[in-house]
């Protein structure tokens, strides 16, 4: 059916400061004439609530554990608004980012709410195939509602790629790690790592910490070691492209427990850099064969060693040829333009909406 600036949707979130990936789609959808409005008004009137046609819900499972009686009052308002969609008999969407929540102490309970969304759900839109095997190993019944639509790429979102130097590139390498600094993402290991290499490599780490602990953590690891550059601070999205222009490539270690897709990942190809990473769902659907260095492990110290091995065969590449490393990224970049081309994204979601309203 057309579509026409009547349909009125929720997206939640609608925006985020720290990602991008909320704001491609949302304005993909209301250029194609979606109302998209807030959660937090769903219930706001009872002319509001009967007007919202579908809603989509990103990381809804994820609850505020800063304390016990936080996580309990964000779970039972997110049964509330599963209740409520149900009641008013509302398509719902859920995109599945993750294997399992990434925060320790909601686990249980996040896991819990997860089930419901499921059950509950018209659709779940996944953004790496691996994720459709997860799903069904736990919901064997669920096949139906999956629908595999990519991560959007982040081609020039942040602003342009800056021009590569005629300069010979440095012969010390430079590695970046750049995102929201969280323990599940493993930089402890990634510093621990980076310690080894004290002359061939640089390591810049840039990004917010969650909690002050955690950067009072990661400052006494790193203190001794002139090879680390510690950002940890918010990079604001006009200056992603210099910090990513400045590296040779990424290296994200994240945990294969719990992460399924990154958006950082797609980032860095998105600016021309390769990335060190472990063998995750957005990995896998690109395929970058050789031009990816992807690895995976079954413990912390197989990580340790699985991430030393990768950075030795890099150091070996950038000092045969300091420019191997740019044109891989430059074939990565390439490649996401194809496989997660943000119209493609976009039109793939309003053709699921489509179908259910």
């Amino acid at each position: 059916m057309p579509m026409d600036s009547r349909t009125k949707i929720i997206f939640n979130p609608c925006e985020n400061k720290e990602n991008q990936y909320i704001a491609i789609l949302v304005n993909g959808l209301e250029m194609h004439g979606y109302g998209v409005s807030r959660l937090d008004d769903f219930l706001s009137s009872k002319k509001h609530y009967q007007s919202i046609k579908l809603l989509h819900l990103n990381w809804f499972e994820n609850l505020d554990d800063s304390s016990s009686s936080s996580m309990w009052k964000s779970y039972f308002r997110k049964l509330v608004v599963l209740a409520a969609v149900k009641f008013g008999k509302k398509k719902l969407v859920w995109t599945m980012h993750n294997r399992l929540s990434h925060e320790k102490k909601s686990g249980k309970l996040s896991r819990a709410l997860a089930q419901k969304i499921v059950s509950r759900a018209d659709a779940i839109v996944i953004h790496s195939e691996v994720s459709r095997d997860i799903l069904h190993s736990q919901y064997p019944k669920i096949r139906a509602k999956i629908v595999h639509i990519p991560h959007p790429d982040f081609v020039d979102v942040y602003g342009a790629m800056l021009p590569e130097s005629s300069e010979q590139r440095a012969p010390q390498l430079k590695l970046l790690f750049v995102g929201a600094i969280k323990p599940y993402k493993n930089i402890e290991l990634l510093i621990e790592v980076a310690k080894r290499f004290p002359k061939e490599v640089h390591l810049t780490i840039a990004g917010n910490p969650n909690s002050e602990a955690y950067r009072s953590e990661l400052q006494n690891l790193a203190q001794n070691a002139a090879n680390i550059s510690l950002e940890l601070k918010f990079i604001p999205d006009a200056e992603l492209p210099s910090y990513i222009h400045q590296s040779d490539l990424l290296i994200l270690p994240y945990s294969l427990e719990s992460s399924l897709n990154s958006g950082t990942v797609i980032l860095g190809f998105s600016y021309g850099r390769t990335v060190i990473c472990p063998r995750i769902g957005t990995i896998d659907d690109l395929d970058g064969g050789e031009d990816v260095f992807d690895y995976s492990y079954t413990s912390e110290s197989e990580h340790l060693e699985a991430l030393d091995t990768q950075i030795q065969k890099v150091i070996t590449l950038h000092q045969h040829n300091p420019d191997s490393l740019i044109e891989k990224g430059y074939k990565m970049r390439e490649l996401v333009l194809k496989k997660n081309n943000k119209q493609v994204v976009t039109d793939g979601l309003i053709k699921l909406y489509e179908g259910l309203l």
